[in-house]
């Protein structure tokens, strides 16, 4: 270091100082990379949300908002409404999210908390193994194998009993045919748990030991530290694997084209044949003969499109209030 003369503050001659630019400077090109690659991936997604919204003018300009809420799609009259594929689509999501999420959260408990080492590897694999199925194999072990179970056990057992119950009885009448609502949510409840359950166990895993061995130390029992240490703990991720389950099941395609029955027809009863969004346009793209036809498909793939935002803007910002409130504690 050199001392200056003039009163000023002295100026130092480390080596390090001159090697200071060039890092701020890949810095900065690191940074405009990244910023670029990130406004790139938000202009690709209001692109495709602009595309479709394009393709399907036609059908908003033709029918309006009443397109959302119409029930009929007649292909010869030129008649088409979203009601019956939104429905479908939300409610075997729902369904699935129902079955899932308990499932996928004792798994991830037993791989974290109660199975030996020795185990976790292998069943962990192979529960994860399960989301690289294809959705087109779900959909054919669905129709094939699971369908014809449903038609001969589960819904004859159903009418019987919940079929004629106050209240809930119109859900769970109607023929046991096996294809419907409640087989696509049943499908569509077993492809996500791969994903719910492979983010929760990961989360729970990753929960500082000595968080827990407090607890048990205070005398908590094990599922007491599950229920106020890891949970609190690792709440904003399972909130956000929940939701990511969620967004997989919304947009699923071939594996509800086969099991769900591919009726334009409303219905209340889950055991009925119905509709959803993808299923729709999987089944009838190429069967479109009229441009109201096409631009009604792609209209229903604009709503997929707006219905996957919502829910998703929704978990973003649950999750964001879950976060200040943990930060005001």
């Amino acid at each position: 270091m050199t001392v200056s003369t003039d009163g000023q503050a002295p100026r130092t001659s480390d080596p390090r100082r001159a090697r200071a630019l060039p890092t701020g400077l890949g810095d900065r090109v690191f940074l405009g990379l990244t910023g670029a690659m990130a406004y790139f991936v938000l202009a690709l997604l209001g692109a495709a949300a602009f595309s479709m919204f394009w393709g399907g003018r036609l059908a908003f300009q033709t029918f309006g908002l009443g397109f959302i809420y119409r029930s009929d799609w007649d292909a010869v009259n030129h008649q088409f409404g979203a009601l019956v594929p939104i429905y479908g689509t939300v409610v075997s999501s729902g369904i699935a999210i129902l079955i899932a999420v308990p499932v996928s959260f004792g798994i991830a408990v037993f791989l974290s908390e109660v199975a030996p080492r020795w185990l976790r590897g292998p069943v962990g694999a192979a529960i994860e193994l399960l989301a690289a199925i294809p959705s087109i194999i779900y959909g054919m072990w669905g129709l094939f194998v699971f369908v014809p179970f449903m038609a001969g056990r589960v819904e004859p057992w159903l009418n019987r009993r919940l079929g004629s119950a106050p209240w809930i009885g119109e859900v769970f009448s109607g023929p046991p045919i096996g294809i419907g609502m409640l087989t696509a949510g049943i499908i569509l409840g077993i492809m996500i748990i791969p994903f719910i359950s492979s983010v929760m166990r990961d989360v729970f895993l990753a929960v500082p030991p000595q968080l827990k061995e407090s607890a048990v130390a205070l005398g908590a029992t094990r599922w007491e530290v599950m229920q106020r240490v890891s949970l609190p703990y690792t709440r904003t991720a399972v909130i956000g694997a929940i939701f990511l389950g969620l967004g997989r099941a919304l947009g699923e395609t071939m594996a509800v084209t086969f099991v769900l029955g591919n009726a334009h027809d409303f219905s209340k009863s889950l055991l009925m044949p119905g509709n959803s969004i993808a299923a729709a346009i999987a089944n009838e793209f190429t069967e479109a003969d009229s441009p109201i036809y096409l631009s009604s498909l792609i209209a229903l793939g604009f709503v997929l499109f707006a219905v996957t935002f919502i829910v998703l803007a929704a978990a973003k910002i649950l999750l964001l209030r879950v976060d200040r409130r943990e930060a005001s504690h």
